[in-house]
């Protein structure tokens, strides 16, 4: 996620200080990974230095001054250009769990055991984002079902390489 993109659109609903930023992030992205303050401050400095956001007033507080920040056209156009750009698909070509599996059969360990663990995981997971799903209101459900669907392609392999991890061996430790 680009967290400076998120902001400046944030920022689209009007002028706000880093606090409120970080407030309303943190209440629609940030539900398992809030920001810190000082990714708020570092990314709002980027920003205004490249001229995306500018400063829109300054008050007292009780510690520093607070910098209230607005959206500038050219961030406009910056969260435009970003929304309409795909975003890289993830193919998973060379995953950890691959790596494992193989290291297994050729350190004559037990690789369907790394198999078994890992989807023991997997499914301990999946219980997990099923009752936060229910749980949850409709964007909570959202982010769990793309959570859900990942973890389902992974068990679908961890099937079908436990059913060849026969032919798996005989691969790479000849």
């Amino acid at each position: 996620m680009s967290i400076g993109h998120t902001l400046l659109g944030l920022l689209e609903s009007g002028p706000r200080h880093g606090y409120d930023l970080k407030r309303a992030f943190d209440e629609k992205f940030g539900q398992d990974r809030p920001l810190h303050y000082g990714q708020v401050y570092s990314t709002m400095s980027r920003l205004l230095k490249h001229g995306l956001v500018e400063v829109d007033g300054i008050e007292p507080g009780d510690g520093p001054e607070r910098k209230r920040y607005a959206v500038t056209d050219a961030g406009i156009t910056d969260v435009e250009r970003w929304l309409a750009t795909p975003e890289k698909p993830e193919p998973y070509l060379q995953s950890t769990l691959y790596t494992k599996v193989v290291l297994a059969l050729l350190t004559h360990r037990d690789a369907a055991g790394v198999l078994d663990t890992q989807r023991a995981e997997h499914l301990r997971m999946m219980r997990i984002l099923t009752d936060r799903k229910r749980k949850g209101d409709l964007a909570d459900q959202l982010i769990c079902d793309h959570a859900l669907f990942h973890l389902e392609a992974d068990l679908r392999w961890l099937e079908l390489t436990a059913a060849r991890l026969d032919k798996l061996a005989g691969a790479v430790t000849r």
